[in-house]
């Protein structure tokens, strides 16, 4: 079984990429999409008013879903980076540990190459979109061997906050506040001795009409001022993982 390594300035898990270089204060912010975008207006306005960049990542469904075309063109036009999430989300890895591969090799290269043609519809090569997160951010090392063999690179978020608990539904029993998810993402830059530096924080688009209250975007402009107040620069993750 694999731990964590640092290589080449990286941090990987299984053969992914889940954190960049510790030597500088910079921070990738990461937005996956599978089927809700209720959040996707305040995230853009939010990060228009800062001149910050990011990255976003939506299954093929998200792509073709005629109701987001005007919000994916927004994304590309001001200029944030668009990537693959897989085309219909289906689970590649069980939640065992260590996860066992659940899908085949043909299965992950159609899955991933439907994503990426819905991509290209929005004029986006796929050298442009090297960069992939898995479905439900979980993976096998297969998974990553496969993704290197295509000439992609597999990433996720890096952990210590809960920041990706923002789709939880009112009904959830592990239903996460989203001053909670905040609160944890300035104790882990407060703890750990490299801060923030390197990050890739993860939150969703949308959470979808099951999470009808205490949204985490609501609170991104306020957790986006903190972080710069504190010294941190928000880049795209192909600038962050330049080289990988």
């Amino acid at each position: 079984m694999s731990t964590d390594h640092t290589v080449t300035s990286f941090t990987y898990d299984r053969g992914c990429i889940i954190r960049g270089p510790v030597d500088k204060k910079l921070i990738a912010l990461e937005f996956t999409g599978g089927y809700f975008a209720d959040g996707g207006t305040t995230i853009l306005n939010e990060l228009k008013k800062r001149n910050i960049k990011a990255s976003f990542f939506f299954i093929g469904d998200f792509y073709r879903n005629p109701e987001f075309r005007p919000l994916i063109e927004r994304i590309r036009d001001e200029g944030h980076y668009l990537g693959p999430h897989s085309d219909k989300h289906p689970l590649y890895a069980s939640w065992e540990k260590p996860p066992k591969l659940l899908i085949s090799r043909k299965e992950f290269d159609e899955d991933l190459t439907r994503n990426l043609e819905e991509i290209e519809k929005f004029g986006i090569p796929r050298e442009k979109a090297r960069f992939f997160i898995p479905p439900y951010e979980h993976y096998t090392e297969e998974i990553a061997q496969w993704t290197r063999e295509r000439g992609m690179v597999l990433i996720n978020y890096t952990p210590g906050t809960r920041s990706h608990a923002d789709y939880m539904e009112d009904n959830d029993p592990k239903f996460v506040p989203a001053v909670e998810m905040v609160r944890s993402v300035l104790q882990k830059e407060e703890s750990d001795p490299h801060g923030l530096n390197g990050f890739l924080l993860l939150m969703h688009i949308g959470a979808g009409p099951g999470r009808t209250r205490d949204h985490l975007y609501d609170h991104l402009g306020a957790l986006l001022d903190e972080l710069m107040r504190r010294g941190y620069r928000f880049v795209r993750v192909d600038e962050l993982l330049a080289g990988a």
